[in-house]
């Protein structure tokens, strides 16, 4: 047994006694309120779910396991030369709470490679979709084939006890992890590099890996650790991570509940705000002719979008109330290698005019460039540069949290997701002071 899933087996059998005792003890205790707002409005805020993986403070942004992004950064050992950490690293901290030595890193590395190679008939799939297809729709459709491979499926079908289901679980997040990135840039080199294959290197880190395979030179080994680190989780109200919990909840394999993941990844409201991002850039140098727009003129742009009836794409966010980390840690990353770029000179205008005029519009309760600000222009800087491929990087990071909290799922035996849904009849006459019965189920 590797030494992380032996980690993690000791922190299981704590964790149950802690929900066992909530559940015997306190079960009848009152969270939340639900209003109708909340119902009609998509749940936005309402505190129903648990996850112990990630929590995004208003103030500090997200916080892996306790942790802040900085001391995640900081804390996480780096590969010998680089300036991000194993992206292997971040794993073994989700999993078990703890900061991982660098010899546990290089374990769970160690065993990720061992899980790498694909089967054929994955390759044939990919090879099958026409090269006009969507790589979202290719990527979900990867995931939904490695299905056949799942050893909670088969583990299941002979009768395995409950208390077991993280086992076979663990073993195929890790095998489906270990396989996304040869996913990711299999499609890629179909879709945008005439099929030309790069083969994945063993003796390189997930992120070094992914960057091999891309055909990308240092630093971008360091781009894709950043990029990973910073998607992996994001709590599990968001729709790819409460997709991903909901479709598990049914005792579904993490295939299945990754590839519904992905899905909801792909629409337009959650996982393309990146790309949205650099168009808007790209139409404001349009419009400039490649000039560096002053600061006035930036301003006049920003006015003429919000009158238009749009927003500022990566400025924003629904719980932050500050700039998110994850934008900084990026600037930061940008400032150093790549202060020049004319598209990063242009993502750095907004930064100083966006947050007063959103201010002073007074519909913006954060008016702070989020995530997804400085993300495509990365991208777009070391030469990825298909906007559809984005939303792929962010699934390959945003699997990560994901999945690990569908292992922790099956370890604590969480319940089939069902609530209970209510008429409009109903709302109107609550909302009017009528004493409905509406008995639980």
């Amino acid at each position: 047994m590797a030494k992380l899933k032996d980690k993690l087996a000791e922190k299981i059998e704590i964790q149950r006694l802690r929900i066992d005792h909530l559940m015997k003890e306190h079960s009848q205790v009152v969270v939340d309120q639900v209003t109708i707002g909340k119902i009609i409005g998509g749940m936005r805020g309402l505190k129903c779910l648990l996850t112990d993986i990630s929590y995004l403070d208003p103030y500090e942004g997200i916080r892996y396991r306790g942790y802040t992004l900085p001391e995640v950064f900081e804390k996480l050992p780096k590969p010998k030369g680089a300036e991000m950490p194993y992206v292997e690293g971040l794993i073994y901290l989700l999993f078990t709470g703890d900061i991982p030595t660098l010899p546990e890193v290089l374990d769970v590395a160690d065993d990720i490679n061992k899980r790498r190679i694909l089967p054929r008939y994955v390759y044939e799939v990919i090879d099958a979709f026409p090269c006009c297809s969507h790589p979202m729709t290719i990527f979900s459709a990867a995931i939904m084939t490695l299905q056949r491979e799942s050893f909670f499926a088969k583990k299941y079908q002979a009768g395995i006890s409950k208390a077991d289901y993280w086992d076979p679980m663990y073993e195929d997040v890790m095998n489906m992890l270990a396989k996304l990135p040869e996913i990711a840039t299999y499609i890629y080199a179909k879709l945008y590099r005439d099929g030309n294959r790069i083969q994945s290197n063993p003796f390189l880190d997930m992120g070094g890996n992914f960057a091999h395979m891309m055909g990308k030179a240092s630093p971008y080994d360091d781009v894709s650790r950043l990029h990973f680190i910073i998607h992996a989780d994001h709590e599990s109200g968001n729709v790819s991570a409460h997709t991903g919990h909901l479709v598990a909840s049914t005792l579904a394999d993490v295939y299945l509940a990754t590839a519904a993941m992905v899905n909801g990844l792909a629409g337009p409201l959650h996982g393309l705000a990146n790309q949205e991002v650099l168009r808007w850039l790209q139409e404001v140098m349009d419009k400039m002719d490649g000039r560096i727009p002053s600061e006035e003129e930036m301003k006049q742009f920003v006015w003429e979008t919000l009158n238009s009836g749009h927003v500022i794409p990566g400025y924003g966010h629904a719980v932050l109330r500050k700039t998110d980390p994850r934008y900084s840690i990026q600037r930061d990353f940008s400032l150093k290698h790549m202060a020049d770029d004319p598209i990063f000179k242009y993502a750095g205008l907004p930064y100083k005019v966006v947050p007063p005029i959103l201010m002073e519009q007074g519909k913006a309760k954060n008016p702070w460039p989020n995530l997804d600000a400085q993300t495509g222009v990365i991208q777009w800087h070391y030469g990825v540069r298909e906007y559809d491929f984005y939303t792929v990087l962010f699934a390959v990071g945003r699997s990560i949290g994901i999945a690990v909290n569908l292992v922790w799922d099956r370890a604590l035996n969480f319940s089939l997701e069902r609530p209970k849904s209510l008429t409009t009849d109903m709302l109107e006459a609550i909302a009017n002071g009528e004493d409905l019965h509406i008995p639980d189920e």
